[in-house]
């Protein structure tokens, strides 16, 4: 007997698509909770199964080799519509199933036990399930083990769809901060075709250019928070070049920066630390130029060290205020070096006032 649509239809089918999870690779974590569940349960056949409009899809299965099947043998598309948990010691004694040619055929699936996984707003989307090829019942402790595991994957789910909508988000900031630099830039430019002084034309046409580089700096920090490793030494160097244009002309900044690969979102709290070091060190040196900014990086046996050095003529007391400070950059440094699971600390130099920030790449999140 082919199941009935779910009661709900439209909308559990719009929150699978929403996970973007169908005809996706193989992941570990799905497949270690088949792997156990099929152990605790001792069933040959375990599966993440998600029910589509037309066809049951596993996320992970050990004991089946198939990726899916048809809908009309699907024995979960008619746990769906049940309780959060089903069981059925003899599928031939079950008049939903007892037609099946998956279960009426020789050597053909006789025992079947489900939990449902279901989204936030308590909609099905498939179940985490157990089958044989001899009719049986379950222990307690199996059925309780196959509710918690089901309860795991519904995390994992919950996760990537957080994942996802996180990164929606992202997309749409990014949008809408390179609609509002562009639209700065263009407003710039317009009063600048206005302006009647030659020297107003020339100050609003280097507003415009500093806005037209903020908004590239914008894009390599988005981009370095997009996913994947990135290798350190061209990250920093593109990122100096655009602190230059936007600190002005005459801002002497340099980079030697020894390779290093990090996770983007590692990669992108360095940049962000540097951000904060040059943009201080430009506030509080002096013009840009006078006080000419160091950055080096370097890898210390397990660790990697990171120096930024601002130029500056200071003494013991400049210490003592940034110890004492609380201004957002130096708040924001003190940050980033937490989250990379690192240190920092502030010194005085031959190059004047010194950041030094050191990490193990392995542990930086």
């Amino acid at each position: 007997m082919k199941a009935q649509p779910h009661p709900d239809q439209e909308r559990r089918l719009a929150a699978l698509r929403e996970l973007d999870i169908l005809d996706t690779d193989f992941e570990r974590e799905y497949d270690n909770i088949v792997e156990i569940l099929s152990h605790l349960c001792e069933a040959p056949i375990a599966v993440v199964n998600l029910i589509d409009a037309d066809r049951q899809w596993f996320k992970a299965e050990t004991g089946l080799g198939v990726r899916s099947t048809p809908l009309d043998t699907s024995l979960c598309s008619h746990v769906i519509l049940e309780e959060d948990f089903v069981e059925i010691p003899d599928t031939l004694a079950d008049p939903r199933m007892a037609d099946n040619p998956l279960c009426c055929e020789e050597d053909g699936l006789r025992f079947y036990a489900g939990a449902l996984l279901k989204t936030e707003e308590g909609l099905p989307v498939g179940t985490l399930c157990v089958l044989d090829r001899k009719p049986r019942e379950l222990t307690e402790f199996q059925r309780e083990m196959i509710r918690k595991l089901a309860l795991q994957v519904t995390r994992l789910l919950d996760l990537r769809l957080a994942l996802k909508r996180q990164e929606v988000l992202a997309r749409e900031i990014d949008h809408r901060v390179k609609n509002t630099f562009a639209s700065m830039s263009a407003l710039v430019r317009m009063q600048s075709s206005r302006a009647k002084s030659e020297e107003t034309r020339g100050a609003l046409d280097q507003i415009a250019g500093r806005l037209a580089s903020a908004a590239a700096l914008h894009d390599q920090l988005h981009r370095s928070m997009l996913g994947g490793d990135v290798e350190l030494a061209p990250f920093v160097d593109r990122l100096v070049g655009y602190l230059r244009e936007i600190s002005g002309e005459g801002a002497a900044i340099e980079a030697r920066i020894a390779p290093a690969s990090l996770p983007s979102e590692a990669a992108s709290i360095v940049g962000l630390a540097i951000n904060e070091f040059v943009a201080n060190a430009f506030k509080h040196g002096g013009a840009p130029g006078s006080s000419p900014v160091t950055i080096t990086g370097k890898t210390d046996g397990d660790h990697y060290v990171l120096t930024c050095s601002d130029g500056s003529k200071a003494d013991a007391r400049v210490l003592d205020a940034i110890a004492a400070s609380g201004g957002l950059g130096i708040k924001i440094i003190e940050t980033c070096a937490r989250t990379l699971g690192g240190e920092h600390d502030w010194s005085l130099g031959d190059e004047g006032v010194v950041l030094t920030l050191r990490w193990t790449p392995a542990k930086a999140a």
